[in-house]
């Protein structure tokens, strides 16, 4: 009897491993890992976000706007993606400067559905494929029509497998020297922007993660309006990539390094509002933030009028450094 519950054990044991083994193997589904990554905001929170959204729109809408927020990750999925959700829906309902419908599934993108649009908003999404190239053409073709596209954060780690739209976006991911958990000093590239008025024509403080992008695929100057970009006039934003372990660089060089946060350009008939600004949570309850994302979707969506003549076309740029050090 021992002998054979020897075999027995024997035998279970290897099964039982290969069945854990498979388990882990099981790629999820999207389904599956919306339910492990997000949980709902606390009361606390909507409050926050709600008292921290504009009371009104910069610019009357010259017709009712409606805007479709996409935010499916085929990549690293973002925990603040719900935040950004709840924040555009009740911005929208708030100001009355558009209405917000959500969805994360490749499906909405037909020329049928988008036709209800005035913009398409990328909230977090990571590495989107759109496999269907039909779903392609109608993204194309709306935009070609006039219509805006805005993307937050992460809406710049897609399209690496779509160069046009890479292009519309203006440049991919390429990693973020500056964490999630640092506080980094950011320059207005164009205090003339009405988009920039959000922070007062100053530079500021904020806690965010800061993408760098590819230098072979970001658009750069010559194609895009820099509204904001990182201050590396600042010590604190120069030593992560002084002392970077990978790839060190003199503080000369770190000083020459432009390292754009946000931007807009016309595109093909079309307007596009990027900013990188999102990653953290409480990004979506910090109001100058929020006032400069909805005077850059007004832009993408054609209410509010910012001149996007690319920075180096442009004659009259003026510049704001950040304070010294963060407000205390």
């Amino acid at each position: 009897m021992k002998k054979l519950l020897a075999i027995c054990f024997a035998i279970t044991i290897p099964v039982l491993a290969l069945v854990a083994q498979d388990a882990k193997k099981k790629p999820q589904t999207w389904e599956e890992k919306k339910a492990s990554h997000f949980k709902p905001l606390t009361e606390e929170e909507q409050g926050k976000i709600i008292a921290a959204i504009p009371e009104k729109p910069t610019a009357e809408p010259k017709s009712a706007r409606r805007i479709l927020v996409f935010w499916l990750c085929e990549g690293f999925i973002h925990r603040s993606i719900p935040y950004g959700n709840f924040m555009l829906q009740q911005m929208g309902e708030k100001t009355g400067a558009f209405q917000a419908d959500l969805a994360d599934d490749y499906s909405v993108f037909t020329a049928e559905n988008l036709a209800k649009y005035d913009l398409i908003l990328f909230n977090n999404t990571t590495r989107l494929k759109f496999p269907d190239e039909n779903h392609r053409k109608a993204i194309m073709d709306f935009v070609s029509s006039g219509k805006g596209i805005a993307g937050i954060h992460a809406a710049s780690d897609n399209f690496d497998n779509w160069p046009e739209a890479l292009e519309m976006m203006g440049g991919i991911f390429n990693g973020h020297p500056w964490g999630a958990g640092g506080e980094w000093a950011f320059k207005l590239n164009d205090t003339g922007s009405p988009i920039n008025e959000a922070f007062g024509n100053e530079g500021f403080w904020h806690k965010d993660e800061i993408y760098q992008y590819n230098p072979k695929t970001y658009a750069g100057d010559d194609s895009l309006r820099v509204l904001v970009s990182l201050d590396m006039s600042k010590s604190k934003n120069i030593s992560v990539l002084v002392k970077s372990k990978k790839n060190p660089v003199s503080e000369v060089e770190a000083k020459a390094r432009e390292v754009p946060v946000s931007w807009i350009r016309e595109y093909n008939g079309g307007r596009v509002y990027y900013s990188n600004l999102g990653h953290r949570n409480e990004t979506n309850w910090h109001g100058p933030i929020l006032q400069h994302y909805l005077d850059g979707i007004q832009y993408a969506l054609g209410d509010l009028e910012a001149d996007a003549t690319p920075s180096t076309k442009a004659s009259d740029l003026k510049m704001a450094l950040a304070p010294e050090a963060p407000a205390s």
